[in-house]
């Protein structure tokens, strides 16, 4: 007899757990948007100024990251104009999307030829299958890599040890990765990195939250890209059992997470968007870490919401979604140049 299997969870179209464990993420929501969702296969020609490359960088774990190299001039001495290297975190609540989805490769491969830097874009694990810390060990293990190609032991990979710039290493992460850039970025300030040196985090609209609900979380409009429904159900198949959302992996700057002050950070650049539905407690993050005495820079869009850069249809037919992308990949792009 075959057993029936039956949904035990659902999460606004993106995501369905069934009671045999499996999980299913199938986009039911509006067809028009599911391009943005669909992968992108790598090419190594250059198209429009970027080449892109998928690696296997630990054959036990099978552990993968997507390269996004920029077309550039080709005479390079030592380390006369390399490329600084910003190794991402895609977002999805730490359950959904991978880092070949058309809204990254969008985003990203932009990112790569404005900046004139390679991307490093981590398949991180998922959300129910993997509850954190997966997703920041697989971040971590990326850092690890980087470290090891600079080295010179036994990993080599042309793109980066060609052209990349080990001394000018970039962590950014949307939404849930933009926790990761933050626990990254503290695990890596306990190591050795070099010949890597981590010269900045960006954490873009992170999900920091608490258990009580915050005021923008009360008022703000909900958007495609985030409803307190994707928050509260996404972050209880992530975080690790039990927990609640004063998690330190949610909230960095709660009674449970390791004080700020103690924590060795790199320069970082918080970027917020004015109507986030979790612009206050990202805001509480940007206090602590000034209180903290971090290095920390703020860049906020103005009439946006959630991952606002992320949503094409919206980049493309509303001027002012296309200008605040605008502005925030240049903001990006000074802070990368500064460091």
């Amino acid at each position: 007899m075959v057993h029936q299997k039956n949904l035990v969870e659902e999460v606004s179209g993106w995501l369905r757990t069934f009671d045999d464990g499996s999980v299913d993420r199938t986009w039911t929501g509006p067809p028009e948007v599911t391009f943005m969702a669909e992968p992108v296969p790598p090419h190594e020609e250059f198209k429009e100024g970027v080449a892109v490359r998928d690696v296997t960088i630990d054959e036990k774990s099978g552990l993968r990251v997507r390269i996004y190299l920029p077309q550039h001039e080709p005479h390079y001495t030592e380390n006369h104009n390399k490329l600084p290297i910003i190794v991402h975190f895609h977002g999805g609540g730490f359950c959904i999307s991978q880092a070949d989805w058309y809204m990254y490769y969008y985003m990203y491969s932009r990112l790569a030829r404005s900046a004139s830097a390679i991307v490093v874009s981590v398949y991180l694990r998922l959300a129910p299958e993997h509850r954190l810390p997966a997703a920041i060990d697989d971040g971590f293990s990326a850092l690890m890599w980087l470290r090891s190609l600079g080295q010179g032991h036994d990993s080599y990979e042309p793109w980066l040890n060609n052209y990349g710039d080990f001394n000018r290493v970039f962590l950014i992460g949307d939404s849930s990765g933009g926790n990761l850039v933050h626990h990254v970025a503290a695990r890596a300030g306990h190591v050795d990195l070099s010949p890597v040196r981590l010269a900045g985090g960006i954490p873009v609209h992170p999900g920091f939250v608490r258990s009580v609900r915050s005021k923008s979380e009360m008022e703000q409009p909900e958007s495609p890209f985030l409803t307190l429904d994707m928050v509260d159900r996404f972050l209880k198949l992530a975080l690790p059992k039990g927990c609640t959302k004063d998690h330190p992996f949610t909230c960095p700057v709660g009674h449970a997470a390791p004080p700020l002050d103690g924590l060795n950070l790199p320069p970082f650049l918080l970027c917020v968007a004015e109507t986030d539905l979790i612009r206050d407690t990202e805001m509480e993050y940007y206090e602590a870490m000034r209180k903290a005495n971090k290095d920390v820079e703020l860049l906020i869009n103005p009439g946006v919401g959630h991952s606002f850069y992320l949503n094409k249809i919206a980049v493309e037919m509303d001027p002012h979604t296309a200008a605040q992308t605008t502005g925030l990949m240049e903001g990006i792009i000074e802070f990368i140049k500064k460091h």
